[in-house]
């Protein structure tokens, strides 16, 4: 399939061959019933449809490395063997539909204990109604939350060493992708935004300083996580504020991060402070983020960001803006996107991943066959 459209070519990250460029985007599905971090048969369902769908990887929500990191109660975790053992049985029926499975360790800072989306509350949840104190590198609030305390010390080496251990669960589990999630305003990119980390350690301050707190996350991951096996990083690469986490800031610490182990970077943006008006919210608009930081770090990217549409993600790889295309809304609206996606680019039926028991829903049909 060398000659295939390239959002259907494989891509190889050290020893995963991935069979397409079309990655479903980690989305918070706020779906935990026992709010005890295991994943239940909706998470089964929501990837493993997409894997059937014929995306080449499927991402999970942000899946937290401690309780307390945990955005909401109804999220998933992997601190515990057992979540890790309910991760394990979703890991094999994707891996059995032709899928790789990748598994975003996360910590929510103090943007942890909130409501779940489907409930529309603003605020923090109570501890009386679940909730907990909420950590972060600074003692500063995000409008309508509760104060976060003021990490420790030992409290981020007891979360670098959480990060640590969750990737050797999640290679137990046998996730084939980690990412951290260094993006949308959670703990590692409270540590990297001067917005958000007043700090006057080791951990604040400086580029150096901010940025240390991933590093040390990073080698940890890579200590526990199989050399075979790649590492991404999920950036916010703007915050779309003066004085804030910058594309620039973004390349140059891809470029650092990259002789630690890391092997792609996901680009996204936002999220440190409440919404501004000047996110210029369209089709594609992050993806000159993905771009920059390709050329600048010398790192595969992965773009995401209102790309719905076959030929513009198919656009998205052949300008060399990006390795690959995440999608969350269109994954969401259609779990078959990449089979529909590979039909409209002129693919085969023989080479659309199609699996045997929906061989007759492929198009074209089959002649003399009902």
């Amino acid at each position: 399939m060398n000659d295939a459209p390239l959002l259907f070519q494989p891509l190889r990250l050290r020893g995963l061959t991935i069979r397409n460029r079309v990655w479903l985007s980690p989305m918070c599905q706020y779906s935990v019933d026992a709010r005890d971090g295991i994943p239940t048969s909706w998470h089964l369902v929501h990837l493993g449809a997409r894997a059937v769908g014929g995306f080449g990887l499927v991402m999970t929500e942000a899946t937290a490395v401690q309780a307390e990191g945990r955005i909401s109660p109804e999220d998933t975790g992997i601190w515990t063997g057992g979540q890790a053992a309910a991760w394990a049985g979703i890991v094999d029926f994707v891996h059995q539909q032709g899928a790789a499975a990748g598994l975003q360790l996360a910590h929510a800072g103090r943007k942890a204990s909130t409501w779940k989306l489907a409930l529309r509350r603003p605020g923090s949840v109570s501890a009386a109604e679940g909730g907990w104190p909420t950590l972060a590198p600074s003692a500063v609030a995000l409008d309508g939350l509760v104060a976060p305390h003021e990490m420790t010390k030992a409290q981020i080496r007891e979360t670098v060493i959480a990060f640590g251990a969750a990737a050797g669960r999640a290679d137990e589990a046998g996730f084939d992708v980690v990412e951290l999630h260094a993006a949308h305003g959670y703990l590692i990119h409270q540590f990297l935004s001067p917005l958000s980390n007043r700090r006057g350690d080791s951990y604040g301050g400086s580029f150096e300083n901010r940025t240390r707190f991933l590093a040390e996350i990073v080698d940890s991951v890579r200590a526990s996580w199989p050399a075979a096996k790649p590492l991404f990083v999920r950036f916010s690469a703007s915050e779309w504020v003066d004085g804030g986490w910058t594309v620039e800031d973004t390349a140059t610490l891809a470029g650092q991060l990259r002789p630690r182990g890391v092997d792609l970077v996901d680009v996204s943006s936002g999220g440190v402070v409440a919404p501004v008006d000047r996110i210029p919210v369209g089709p594609g608009y992050q993806v000159p983020f993905a771009r920059q930081i390709r050329l600048a770090s010398g790192l595969p990217t992965g773009a995401v960001g209102l790309i719905s549409e076959p030929e513009q993600a198919e656009e998205v790889l052949a300008a060399g803006s990006a390795d690959a295309v995440l999608l969350g809304r269109a994954g969401l609206r259609d779990p078959a996107w990449p089979q529909r996606a590979a039909h409209q680019l002129g693919l085969t039926r023989d080479e659309i991943p199609y699996p045997v028991q929906y061989l007759r829903g492929a198009w074209p049909r089959p002649r003399g066959k009902v």
